[in-house]
């Protein structure tokens, strides 16, 4: 989001508040006389959710850092759409809904790769390999998720899994748990953290991205099919577990989208040992992401904006919060 926000920064004025005791930020607050106040960090690290907590606007809203209900009298509305927050989930949410069309993501479209084109030989990787990767936090691989991927490795010919850690501790147990299964620790690949312009452009080498669940990927899934790499993800009941299945949603991937773990299982190895099928998946997430408006930042900002003008005029009308539906 903050990618996206400086690139548009030119009339905005930005003002670091980040050593201001809570007395001297609702003082420049008050000053400068907010509407609308975005919390973008919720429960996550360096969050100030006391900052909310103190109401410094009159409308205030939870988005994108945090993928759930922040409990009651901190803010009015949380950012979703109709795949993270379904009907029939909403009322689990101490907020109201502010549905945007497509997803509720924020995308970059002038991200850029790499000038120089990496390939496979650069990475030390044969052409031959089938290459699944996975770049969430390794502490969002579940025992019962890797043990899919180890099946999915035994039956997938040639196939090696590349996941994105520099923690050592991580490395040693992932690999203990590979042995285990009885399968070569040299099918697991450890890539470092790089630029992003470098990783979106070695990104482009992988074959298929296997999520993590129930903790779904989100900026990692962004780039994924940024990068033109489809993903194979298992949606859930939470936000958490629903946010890659609204990207593949508004690509109109929903095929690539399974409800347990037997069909996350199934799809990949298939898609793994037939290449017609997996290429005429590229084919259509390379045609859709242009076609499409995920990655349409004009297109997005100008959902958003109805939504802020629609809770704003709410609360200049004496209205309580409710559900709002950009369309």
């Amino acid at each position: 989001f903050r990618r996206v926000l400086f690139r548009s920064a030119k009339a905005i004025n930005l003002i670091d508040i980040t050593n201001y005791s809570i007395k001297n930020i609702k003082k420049v607050i008050n000053d400068i006389k907010i509407d609308i106040a975005i919390d973008l960090k919720g429960f996550t690290k360096n969050s100030r959710p006391e900052i909310f907590y103190n109401r410094i606007a009159p409308v205030q809203i939870n988005y994108l850092g945090h993928p759930g209900t922040l409990g009651p009298n901190h803010c009015d509305y949380i950012i979703g759409d109709k795949i993270v927050i379904p009907e029939h989930l909403k009322n689990y949410y101490f907020k109201k809904i502010i549905y945007l069309p497509n997803s509720y993501q924020v995308n970059d479209d002038k991200q850029k790769f790499n000038k120089t084109e990496i390939d496979r030989s650069m990475l030390g990787l044969d052409k031959n390999h089938f290459l699944i990767g996975c770049f969430n936090s390794t502490h969002k691989i579940t025992p019962d998720i890797f043990k899919s991927w180890m099946k999915i490795l035994q039956n997938i010919k040639n196939s090696l899994i590349i996941l994105l850690t520099e923690n050592n501790l991580a490395k040693e147990n992932l690999k203990k748990e590979l042995l285990k299964n009885n399968i070569s620790e040299e099918r697991l690949i450890f890539w470092k953290k790089v630029k992003l312009e470098e990783h979106l452009s070695r990104l482009k080498n992988i074959d298929l991205f296997l999520d993590t669940y129930p903790y779904n990927a989100h900026t990692t899934a962004n780039d994924a099919l940024f990068a033109e790499v489809p993903i194979i993800t298992l949606i859930g009941e939470t936000f958490a577990s629903r946010v890659a299945s609204s990207l593949l949603n508004a690509l109109d991937l929903n095929e690539l989208i399974c409800n347990n773990l037997e069909e996350y299982e199934k799809l990949a190895i298939m898609l793994g040992n037939d290449k017609e099928k997996l290429t005429k998946i590229k084919n259509k997430l390379k045609i859709n992401k242009n076609k499409k408006d995920l990655f349409k930042t004009k297109i997005f900002t100008e959902n958003i904006e109805k939504a802020y003008i629609q809770v704003y005029d709410r609360y200049k009308n004496n209205l309580p919060p409710d559900h709002i539906y950009i369309i």
